[in-house]
């Protein structure tokens, strides 16, 4: 066997609330330490404590995008985590597990759901084998699957033993054993663990000394009981380069504070909640990294209101928005159905709110902590009546960040509500990044008057909010400005906002309204409407939006390797769509491929209504799980040899 070097794809798995998350930033961040680049992607069930939650983490010397359908290492936790994901490690690859749950039998695993359950018992039969954990892992055993079991309670007794700590209290620092074993397995250098766990604890020395105790009696057990010979082995690199690890609802919150935005609101919901509480968590900081440390520097700051529902979060919103603050609030799909009403109120006064919708597995209640992309038609549509929206779909994480900036700019440079498209994936996956820089997106408030402005402007009938332009902009004013008197309804209305009924001023307000969208068409940079990848003359295209982003670009060099060569069109501006720019860069494909995370391909069907082009081959996937780069190579090998039927269903689980 020939081992390869600083190319990992490693999964943990345990229940939820036992410190999982903590186990995989510590691996993490250990890596990222040795200057090797990381993604990582979370999944989880929707209840607080108890069911199945796991990690998959891919470490490599060059950056990563997506995960893989297969492991190479499988750090379990706990006895569900050997059963769910034992026949998903490569051949060669390896499972670190708690040598005393072999004996436990899968029907002593409470909070697994019947259909899995049913599923692997009926796999390890059809093997001949029994029901334990044992029986898995014979079974990995069997397909050249190497087995670490790891003794904890022996080795905590060790340390409780030298009365360093009680046991009770050793076992919180299981989560470092398991990191710990995994990098003795991958002879990666444990410095790097300390200097992880040194900036997870900054400045808390007796928890620092503890885990390094708890690291190293786990670290020196497994070199001097398993042999070094391991498929992957990860060695530390020099670099230079400053990284950030960062997830993806924190990536969102950033590009907010870096775009002044300056109230925030939101009702609960997952997978939005967490850039919420980012931000309280963030609401006062410094203006710059060099005032951080500067006692009396000027901060800035952030207003963040958890608010009774949905309801009360885009209407907040949007009052906050109309005297002059930029302001936002971020949900998922059925908080927004609630929105809709006052988003139609905001679309016919002209305001400029933005709402971050974070995809989740719909319709109803759905897969409330699984991935999807089916609202985008929802969101292109959402609201009685006709009212222009700017809908902007973020790919990966540095997207999020500038597209959170963007997305001000759009909403106020065209005075229309504008809607920031998300998805799960992208809120759980967290990733090693260059630093941001702000200064790349230029803050663009559009026309906003001050008082003096607005003075000049006034006369005895009040301030002209909605007066007629050509462009279809008006000049605006927050409210409370001294001379800027109109009025704002939710109904029709003539310049100053008064209600009207005249089916002139109707057809007038109505395309000034409309002119909007034409106007952001035509100003909008191309650079930031579409991307494109790979060879523009290809004879396959692969046109695609959102976090689907990241699996295509990872698998496209692995096409590449096999002689495969295409072209990717990742379209981020949805709504105005570059309809003239994306029909030229596809219409000439041999081949054309859709590939999105939903039942009916619904951005297939927006580019044939806006383009008159269909899709060759759809590559669809909705099981509420995001796609992988193994899934994607073998839909486009298939569809490339002829061999795919229209509707590819792509079907990778747990």
């Amino acid at each position: 066997m020939s081992q390869r070097t600083n190319s990992l794809a490693w999964l943990l798995g345990g229940a939820q609330y036992s410190g999982v998350e903590s186990s995989v930033t510590l691996f993490a961040r250990a890596c990222a330490a040795g200057g090797l680049h990381i993604y990582s992607q979370r999944e989880y069930y929707s209840n607080i404590m108890g069911e199945h939650s796991y990690f998959q983490v891919r470490v490599d010397e060059k950056p990563i995008h997506s995960i893989r359908s297969t492991a190479d290492l499988i750090v379990s936790a706990d006895a569900e985590t050997v059963f769910i994901h034992g026949r998903n490690v490569n051949p060669n690859g390896g499972i670190i597990y708690d040598s005393k749950l072999v004996d436990t039998p899968i029907s002593k695993v409470p909070m697994m759901e019947h259909q899995a359950r049913e599923e692997i018992l009926h796999y390890l039969k059809s093997k001949g084998l029994g029901e334990t954990v044992g029986d898995m892992i014979k079974d990995a055993e069997k397909r050249g699957v190497r087995l670490y079991p790891i003794p904890y309670d022996e080795l905590l007794q060790k340390m409780a033993s030298g009365q360093m700590i009680q046991l009770a209290q050793g076992r919180r620092i299981a989560n470092a054993m398991a990191v710990a074993a995994s990098l003795a397995v991958l002879n990666y250098d444990i410095k790097k663990l300390e200097e992880a766990l040194t900036e997870i604890f900054q400045g808390k020395k007796k928890i620092i000394d503890l885990n390094m105790k708890a690291v190293e009696i786990t670290y020196d057990y497994v070199r001097k009981t398993f042999k070094n010979d391991f498929l992957v082995q990860l060695v530390p690199i020099a670099t230079k380069e400053t990284r950030l690890y960062v997830g993806g609802n924190q990536a969102v919150a950033l590009g907010k504070i870096a775009a002044g935005c300056t109230v925030q609101t939101y009702y609960p919901i997952s997978p939005a909640t967490d850039e919420s509480t980012y931000l309280e968590a963030h609401g006062v900081f410094p203006h710059t990294r060099e005032a951080q440390d500067v006692s009396g520097a000027e901060k800035g700051s952030i207003l963040v209101i958890q608010t009774e529902d949905e309801i009360a979060a885009i209407t907040m919103a949007t009052g906050a928005t109309l005297t002059g603050a930029r302001a936002a609030t971020s949900t998922s799909g059925p908080g927004f159905s609630l929105m809709v009403e006052a988003l139609g109120w905001a679309g016919i006064n002209e305001v400029p709110v933005v709402v971050q919708l974070y995809q989740r597995g719909s319709p109803s209640t759905g897969l409330p902590t699984r991935h999807e992309q089916g609202d985008l038609r929802f969101v292109l549509h959402a609201g009685h009546g006709e009212f222009p929206r700017i809908v902007l779909a973020s790919g990966d994480l540095e997207e999020c960040f500038y597209d959170a900036m963007r997305i001000f700019n759009y909403a106020e440079r065209y005075q229309t509500p504008a809607i920031h498209l998300l998805d799960k994936a992208l809120a759980s996956s967290s990733q090693t990044l260059a630093p941001f820089r702000s200064e790349m997106v230029k803050i663009d408030r559009g026309a906003l008057l001050g008082e003096r402005e607005v003075m000049a402007k006034s006369s005895n009938g009040g301030f002209k909010r909605f007066e007629y332009t050509d462009s279809g902009v008006s000049e605006r004013t927050g409210l409370g400005t001294k001379g800027g008197i109109f009025w704002n309804t939710g109904d029709e209305h003539d310049e100053y906002g008064h209600i009207i009924e005249d089916p002139t001023v109707r057809v007038q307000m109505m395309e000034k309204r409309a002119k909007k969208l034409e106007l952001a068409a035509k100003e909008i940079p191309l650079s930031e409407k579409m991307n494109i990848f790979g060879d523009p003359k290809a004879e396959t295209v692969i046109l695609s939006w959102g976090s689907t982003k990241g699996a295509i670009l990872d698998a496209m060099e692995v096409l590449k390797a096999e002689g495969v060569n295409v072209c990717f069109v990742q379209v981020r501006l949805i709504q105005p769509l570059p309809s003239e720019e994306l029909r030229q860069a596809v219409i000439n494909a041999k081949r054309r491929l859709c590939i999105e995370n939903n039942f009916s391909g619904q951005f297939a069907g927006w580019v044939r209504e806006h383009t008159g082009l269909t899709m060759d081959h759809l590559i669809v996937k909705y099981n509420g799980r995001p796609m992988s780069m193994d899934e994607i190579v073998n839909a486009v090998k298939q569809s490339v040899k002829g061999k795919a039927p229209k509707r590819i269903v792509l079907t990778d689980g747990e």
